[in-house]
């Protein structure tokens, strides 16, 4: 069996991580072997976005970098569909395996199915119901020619279901998100400002942003942060500032003392923070996941989630994007009054083990 695996920006390095340690170890008990080779289309290319999540999570270097980062939606889609038809072409595989909802996940499914190959999806038949994120377009164009779809929830395989995809088509096999996080929570790193900013456990606030909802419009970026600040009392506030929130921060040149910026950071660094974080305000799906595993409150700053399994079951809440809305909830969590959560089937880090498993048995490993 002949498998190409394809990565193209950050989320997907922490999804293919425990899938390849799940082929090597597959392959050192004795079985058939399973063949994959890595290919990284290049979407994501800032070092920090990209190669240090290779080195951080032990990911084999790729066999193949296709450099198609950069350019509008269109012309990264069409330079990454370009490359990787030569790529298969030149190692045709039996199946590929793309991850999550990024370009390179929609653009390597269309041109592996019009080759003839088959396409499996990890993190299938997730949906926000917003046809303004590129991602939601990404994940229906995926999953409606996709043949085997690998689910993290019920809620995902009922979107399924819906769309017409067969029972035996479907298989809930869980997060490897998860997976990632349990291999490395006893790796992780306290990153330089930990000690630069005398930080304390439980005594700051985590905050990502980078959806054109909340950062694109300065105005309201200024009037966010302000809201949090004003919220927060006398607690830090850590923002690891996404390139292009940075250029609209520099922008309106907001700065006030208990508000830490810093630059995009390694995987271990960052679920560092995570974990000692007093709760955490994003609008990122994946950091909910992972909030939610770890039993930190969160705040989700959208106005839909494809996640949402981390509000009924996690720890994680769904603000808006009206600033105002987020007020209540930063004062629950300032004294002591948030939900407890729990974790969702089959988040237990063994995601990885069940995909390849069921590919095995599928593709006749």
């Amino acid at each position: 069996m002949k498998v190409t695996i394809v990565a193209g920006a950050r989320p997907n390095f922490m999804k293919i991580s425990p899938i390849i340690k799940a082929i090597q170890h597959y392959n050192s008990n004795g079985h058939s072997k399973i063949d994959y080779r890595l290919v990284h289309t290049g979407q994501h290319y800032d070092k920090k976005m990209s190669a240090d999540f290779f080195e951080q999570l032990g990911i084999p270097e790729p066999h193949a970098n296709l450099e198609a980062g950069g350019g509008t939606q269109a012309e990264q889609t069409a330079a990454i569909m370009t490359r990787f038809e030569k790529e298969l072409m030149e190692n045709r595989p039996g199946v590929i395996l793309v991850v999550g909802d990024v370009t390179s996940t929609m653009a390597c499914t269309i041109t592996a199915k019009k080759l003839g190959v088959d396409a499996v999806h990890v993190e299938a038949g997730i949906r926000s119901g917003d046809m303004t994120m590129p991602e939601e377009i990404n994940r229906i164009v995926t999953d409606s020619i996709t043949d085997h779809f690998f689910t993290t929830s019920e809620f995902a395989n009922e979107h399924l279901r819906r769309a017409g995809v067969s029972d035996e088509r479907i298989h809930f096999v869980g997060n490897t998100m998860i997976d990632t996080l349990q291999q490395n929570l006893g790796r992780l790193q306290e990153p330089a400002l930990w000690k630069s900013e005398g930080l304390k456990e439980k005594q700051y606030f985590l905050l990502t942003l980078h959806r054109p909802a909340n950062v694109d419009d300065p105005a309201n970026l200024q009037h966010l942060l302000s809201t949090i600040m004003n919220t927060t009392g006398n607690h830090p506030v850590v923002f690891p500032v996404h390139p292009r929130t940075k250029k609209i921060l520099d922008g309106i040149g907001y700065r006030d003392n208990r508000l830490i910026l810093a630059d995009p950071m390694g995987y271990l660094e960052f679920i560092f923070l995570i974990r000692n974080a007093m709760a955490v305000i994003t609008d990122s799906g994946g950091i909910t996941e992972e909030a939610t595993v770890l039993g930190i409150p969160c705040m989700t700053m959208r106005d839909s989630t494809e996640r949402p399994e981390t509000i009924t079951m996690g720890t994680n809440e769904l603000i808006g994007t009206d600033p105002a809305k987020l007020i209540p909830y930063l004062e629950k969590v300032i004294q002591g009054n948030w939900k407890k959560g729990g974790i969702p089937p089959m988040w237990d880090g063994n995601t990885a083990t069940r995909i390849v498993d069921k590919l095995a048995a599928l593709y006749n490993a």
